[in-house]
């Protein structure tokens, strides 16, 4: 399955009624990342609200996600 990098919240709310695989998860990501960075926002600002306290993810989980997150971060353009 081929997902393009989602532009808005919007495209990335609606990953919600697809089938979660790896491929999905990784544009999720990226498209969090640009829409991050054009809304002026830091890489920061976006490891705190992943870190946020959540009943989805344990503690373990979002700094496992955290540290995916950075590594997209400082590898897209």
């Amino acid at each position: 399955m081929h997902y393009s990098i989602p532009t808005s919240p919007e495209e990335i709310i609606a990953f919600r009624h697809r089938p979660v695989d790896e491929e999905m998860i990784a544009a999720a990501i990226a498209g969090l990342i640009q829409i991050t960075r054009s809304q002026g926002g830091s890489l920061e600002e976006l490891k705190a609200e992943v870190l946020a306290d959540d009943p989805i993810l344990d503690q373990v989980q979002r700094r496992w996600l955290s540290q995916i997150v950075t590594q997209a971060w400082e590898s897209l353009p």
